[in-house]
């Protein structure tokens, strides 16, 4: 799936710190804890989970969902184009906060 694909490359230009461990249903991507977790939702969809405290939900940037505790939000990402600066950010952001 092409946004599972971009996903992982962008992940893989953080730091050679990071870790992507497949997982029954879904893909955890680690540093020292997990940041940032894919999970596919639909046959179209991918949900990306994202551990970012304190961060405000946005309509956007959904609460965490179905992920739990194991994320604070959520993105629903359908087209290969919502993985724009603004998701890369979220994403950078997530992995500075699990140093």
């Amino acid at each position: 799936m092409p946004i599972y694909e971009k996903l992982i490359s962008l992940v893989k230009t953080l730091g050679a710190d990071v870790t992507i461990t497949p997982k029954k249903g879904s893909v955890s991507i680690i540093r020292k804890k997990q940041f940032t977790l894919i999970k596919p939702a639909t046959k179209t969809r991918i949900d990306l989970g994202l551990k970012l405290k304190d961060k405000p939900i946005t309509n956007r940037l959904e609460n965490s969902g179905p992920f739990g505790t194991m994320c604070t939000h959520r993105v629903k990402i359908t087209t290969i184009e919502e993985i724009d600066e603004e998701l890369k950010q979220w994403i950078e952001e997530a992995y500075k906060k699990a140093n």
